[in-house]
């Protein structure tokens, strides 16, 4: 989410591999009815249960940010409403975890009983076996911060990763990554000049595999790798295809990681618009709405 307006062996791997993405992959509008709207759409994640769409719809100017959900029905996807874990503030960037058992997000929202005006934290909301939600936790120090917090993004090797604007990081906001010891204890790192610089870096997106990063920073979308040490190679900026005019945002990964969608302000009468990668041949994501029957 927005908080304002030399070539060694793994750099020829990352070349070619985005080489082969680019020749691979073409961006097109995902623009469906009732979703895609005058107002500011973003940050989507899909239920992994059932199928539904949560986003992020703001006003034109990115402010006033709350998290809906649409289902698919006969017609189409039906009109967006807020979930039942819906706060009050603004709450922001949804993701769930991929057996759908919890969804992560920020929000600004009211803590025993009462609402002042705060930086965001991140939340994790729960569900049984039912599908009905539990009570929002926020989650503890050092996770969230006297500064903002963004973007929570869980890696398939248990680092829950995330932007923030605390102290001690390269610059105004920095991707950072937590973990949880077996212990309780939480413990969270910086991810250090390879990502991040002294302007902002807030939103990270670690691909299905855990192999690719996607970083969202003050100019647009770049990518980094896993560089076989526990770390990531220097990030670099998304094709052409992609990173148009430095206001992509919100990016989400396809189950199988080949194709991505992300918002992009289009600086025209709809103000933020949904747009997907995908890759050649396409798949079947986002889902078919109404749904194609098949034999």
């Amino acid at each position: 989410m927005i908080p304002t307006r030399r070539v060694p062996v793994w750099g020829m791997a990352v070349a070619c591999f985005t080489a082969f993405m680019a020749a691979n992959a073409d961006v097109v509008p995902w623009q469906p009815a009732r979703i895609s709207s005058p107002l500011f759409e973003s940050h989507a994640a899909f239920d992994p249960r059932s199928g539904d769409l949560y986003f992020v719809r703001s006003a034109k100017d990115f402010s006033g940010w709350r998290i809906l959900t649409s289902s698919c029905g006969k017609d189409g996807w039906s009109e967006p409403r807020p979930p039942a874990f819906a706060g009050d503030g603004v709450e922001a960037d949804p993701w769930f975890t991929p057996d759908g058992k919890a969804l992560y997000f920020i929000s600004t929202r009211s803590t025993d009983g009462v609402h002042e005006p705060k930086n965001l934290d991140i939340w994790r909301v729960d569900r049984d076996a039912s599908d009905k939600w539990g009570t929002p936790q926020r989650l503890p120090s050092p996770v969230n911060s006297p500064g903002a917090e963004w973007f929570p993004r869980l890696a398939p090797d248990g680092w829950l990763y995330f932007g923030s604007s605390r102290a001690g990081g390269h610059g105004k906001n920095d991707i950072w990554r937590a973990r949880q010891g077996k212990s309780g204890k939480w413990q969270a790192e910086d991810l250090g000049p390879a990502i991040n610089t002294a302007d902002d870096e807030y939103e990270p997106l670690p691909s299905p595999d855990g192999k690719r990063l996607v970083i969202m920073a003050a100019d647009g979308l770049y990518e980094s790798f896993a560089d076989g040490k526990g770390g990531w190679t220097p990030k670099h900026k998304l094709g052409p295809d992609v990173d148009v005019n430095g206001t992509e945002i919100g990016a989400a990964f396809s189950p199988s990681g080949r194709s991505m969608l992300f918002a992009r302000d289009t600086q025209g009468p709809e103000s933020g618009e949904f747009f997907l990668q995908r890759s050649t041949p396409p798949e079947d994501w986002p889902p078919a709405c109404p749904r194609v029957k098949t034999r």
